[in-house]
């Protein structure tokens, strides 16, 4: 304990840095998966080829090979040379959001086909159709999973320090050189990873029960910290196709 108490404003520095590029790289995952996920359910050819090309390029390339590409061979490549958080951030972004589309795109299909059609019936455009019916309904799908994805950048946050980001993991590696305490050194990061990590998944439980709440699907019963902390229940929703 004394060994995380002394280095604990090395280890916040830190774990600073890897909660910023988690939610900013989280940020650009989401709005690539919620375009290009709403691409892939369209009609037009054109679209779902934009949509495929995306999910399946960024899905079946590692994201260290990515990162790796972002900070050491574009600068050869081209006149641009990216800051190392910066190339992070769109490593992990690029290849998160490809996997987030492929979540969007299966939401938006398992709305009930009945609602679609009455959205037709009304005259209501596509774009007030997925917007005010779609959407909403598929949002609360997507959370779970959206919640795992947000969890899974976080843990990849820690192959940053392999192109010089000075985050949680590369405090550990710096305080066990220094000090030869490999077990103190990454039980401290451990502790720091675990506790964003709760953190993280309480996010999403609000961002879960807020969004059932506003489809009726809220759970009867139970408030506070520990209810918040206790999955949603699972809930069918009506309709047919």
């Amino acid at each position: 304990m004394e060994f995380f108490i002394d280095r604990f404003p090395l280890y916040l520095s830190g774990a600073g840095v890897t909660l910023t590029i988690t939610l900013i790289g989280a940020a650009l995952a989401f709005v690539l998966a919620m375009a290009v996920g709403v691409l892939g359910t369209m009609r037009n050819p054109v679209a779902r080829g934009v949509a495929t090309f995306y999910t399946e390029t960024f899905r079946g390339i590692a994201a260290l090979v990515l990162m790796y590409w972002m900070a050491f061979a574009i600068p050869q490549l081209t006149p641009y040379e990216f800051d190392p958080m910066f190339a992070a951030i769109l490593a992990l972004g690029l290849n998160i959001g490809a996997y987030g589309a492929e979540v969007v795109r299966g939401a938006v299909n398992a709305v009930p086909r009945a609602q679609i059609e009455a959205t037709i019936a009304l005259n209501m455009s596509w774009a007030r159709r997925t917007w005010s019916v779609v959407l909403p309904q598929a949002w609360a799908q997507m959370l779970p999973t959206f919640g795992n994805l947000v969890i899974e950048l976080m843990k990849a946050t820690a192959i940053v320090s392999l192109i010089g980001v000075t985050d949680l993991t590369r405090v550990a590696q710096e305080q066990r050189s220094a000090t030869g305490e490999t077990i103190l050194a990454f039980s401290s990061a451990l502790v720091m990873y675990f506790v964003i990590a709760q953190a993280l998944i309480l996010g999403v439980r609000l961002l879960e029960r807020r969004a059932n709440r506003r489809l009726g699907r809220a759970p009867e019963g139970g408030s506070g910290l520990l209810a918040l902390l206790r999955p949603p229940p699972v809930t069918a929703t009506g309709g047919g196709r």
